[in-house]
């Protein structure tokens, strides 16, 4: 246990150490200056002789402590003396030989507020927060996102102060660390680590060693619980403190960090390996009614039928002795507005999950509204943990380029709403690529071009002006990479109309429902070459002039938590619903 450290409002200071003085004689200070200059400004004294030292001036008002006292030779020129008897010989001897009373032996006193507050006086209304959850590394040094949230919420202040100082509200950003609250394994792990090359042994067993433990079907549901409980918690204890929040209509955002993007998402969405894993089997048996089987192979399957349908009924009655005894795991006590991925691999984890791009360029495809009102995948370009979120909603946005986020410091940017999706190359005439160049040179999910990308080129939306558009041309050129038999779409467990964007009249989307995703299909139909994302999902950093790629990959999984960028994106997408009128902010162009 900790030792217990009082805790004071600080009211006068010691000039250069800036040490407070005890509280009680603050206190008496406080009041005596209150009673003397209360009402008086720093500017009626400056009829007074400014350019005159207080060396040359005379107290105007002194006040008697305990072993102290204080003069006033103004307002703002508080000096503190010593009444022990060796101080009052040296004052003495010193101002004999010429020296003032001040310059020999007092300490200027500095007051630590300017202005008396009011009961008006409050912070703005916090009106949105935003949970920061860490990914791996954090058993290696723990207190770390608590840190890096730190860094996050000055650069956001700095952000907020230049662009939304307008505003009445205000966004927290709180971190979520769950990882050292976490049993695991024990020291298993360690005991059989070797001793050679402890040091970088240790390190992997402390940051990458995460990731095993995350696709550990023993250990994958206590990380998921302990974020999952640790949210809960935290979430609780704000409304708590803050009983205006829900009131008032408070939303929360989440920001996650490489590995904790993937343990967010499957939280939010509820994702259960083991159902998939029955998805997957009862796949085996629908192509297996289509293979002509003998008369025992026919026997066998039936009596395994007649099993499993035992032990469903078996597991079911289980299931309902522990619903009464076990509590149910806790879900999310709160609406996600913004899901905001840094340097998340989370896509790869929903590829190899069996999610294939649909037809549909609704983010419902893989996080459903009703869930999370907006996704958003932010990453560096050379970031190598990274990977693209579009792909695998709309198969041709392989080949389009993810949106660049604005420089805090641009003049006049475009809104991101406005943004045309274009090409990754957009100098190369896309009907000149050959079935065989199609493969090498259309980027994948994943690459990013060799030169900055320093323009948004064409947009999508003219390709049906294009020849490219003919069947010919398709079947030689994108189509053969985009719209081959690869692209695929998750089976929707339950489907419903939706409204298509602003500009889409009259087009009604299906959205797929996702929890556990069914076991992947081939898609059927064309894939049009025109259909649009309703919103954009992928924003990458924009690269430094000068910045060197193979140092960038080093160090760029763990650069977003200072950039200014980053703080202006997230807070611009915050703030949108209080932007009613255009004219109140300079970031109304943003």
């Amino acid at each position: 246990e900790t030792e217990k450290i009082p805790v004071m409002r600080g009211q006068w200071f010691i000039d250069g150490t800036w040490q407070p003085l005890e509280e009680e004689e603050s206190n008496l200070i406080e009041q005596e200056h209150l009673n003397r200059f209360k009402g008086q400004q720093l500017q009626e004294n400056f009829d007074m002789e400014v350019s005159k030292p207080v060396d040359g001036k005379e107290a105007i008002h002194s006040l008697k402590l305990s072993r102290n006292h204080v003069d006033w030779h103004s307002v703002d020129e508080v000096y503190l003396y010593s009444d022990a008897t060796t101080s009052k010989i040296a004052r003495t001897v010193t101002q004999k030989l010429g020296f003032s009373k001040a310059s020999s032996s007092g300490t200027r006193l500095h007051r630590g507020y300017v202005e008396e507050a009011t009961l008006e006086d409050k912070p703005p209304q916090t009106s949105h927060i935003v949970f920061v959850v860490h990914g791996i590394g954090q058993k290696m040094d723990q207190g770390r996102i608590i840190k890096n949230t730190a860094m996050m919420r000055d650069t956001a202040r700095k952000i907020e102060e230049k662009y939304f100082s307008n505003l009445a509200t205000h966004v927290e950003f709180l971190p979520v660390e769950w990882r050292s609250k976490l049993t695991l394994d024990g020291d298993t792990v360690d005991s059989i680590t070797p001793d050679k090359v402890r040091g970088l042994r240790d390190m992997l067993n402390s940051s990458a060693m995460d990731i095993m433990y995350y696709t550990s079907p023993l250990y994958r549901d206590e990380l998921v619980k302990g974020l999952q409980q640790e949210l809960n918690r935290l979430y609780t204890l704000f409304c708590s403190r803050n009983p205006e929040f829900e009131e008032k209509g408070g939303k929360v955002s989440i920001v996650s960090h490489s590995l904790g993007c993937v343990i967010t998402y499957d939280i939010m969405i509820g994702w259960n390996p083991v159902r998939l894993y029955e998805q997957l089997l009862q796949k085996e048996e629908e192509e297996l009614e289509d293979h002509w089987m003998s008369y025992e192979e026919q026997r066998l399957l039936e009596e395994l039928y007649i099993t499993k349908q035992r032990l469903r009924e078996i597991e079911e009655r289980l299931h309902g002795l522990k619903a009464s005894t076990v509590a149910k795991t806790p879900v999310l006590k709160f609406k996600v507005e913004n899901f905001f991925c840094m340097g998340s691999p989370l896509a790869v984890f929903l590829a190899l999950r069996g999610i294939r791009p649909g037809n549909s360029g609704s983010q419902d495809h893989i996080l459903p509204k009703t869930i999370c009102n907006r996704l958003l995948n932010i990453f560096h370009p050379t970031d190598p943990v990274a990977y693209r979120l579009e792909p695998l909603i709309l198969k041709h946005y392989s080949n389009i380029s993810p949106v660049q986020i604005h420089w805090y410091n641009t003049a006049n940017p475009l809104p991101y709403e406005h943004m045309k999706p274009s090409f990754l190359n957009p100098t190369k005439e896309p009907t000149s690529v050959t079935d065989s160049e199609s493969v090498s040179t259309i980027p994948s999910p994943t690459t990013s071009p060799v030169l900055v990308r320093r323009h948004y080129g064409e947009s999508i939306t003219n390709i049906g002006k294009a020849s490219i558009l003919g069947a010919a041309s398709i079947g030689k050129g994108l189509g053969g990479m985009l719209f081959s038999r690869f692209g695929r779409s998750s089976t929707s467990t339950s489907q419903m109309p939706e409204t298509g964007k602003d500009g889409a009249e009259g087009d009604d989307r299906k959205a797929t429902t996702v929890g556990t995703p069914p076991f992947p299909h081939s898609s059927s139909g064309f894939l049009d070459p025109t259909l649009e994302l309703e919103h954009r999902i992928d924003f990458e950093l924009r690269e430094g002039l000068v910045e060197s790629r193979y140092w960038s990959a080093v160090t760029s999984h763990t650069a977003y938590w200072s950039s200014l960028d980053i703080a202006l994106f997230l807070l611009t997408f915050m703030y949108k619903h209080d932007q009613e009128d255009p004219d109140k902010s300079n970031l109304d162009t943003i």
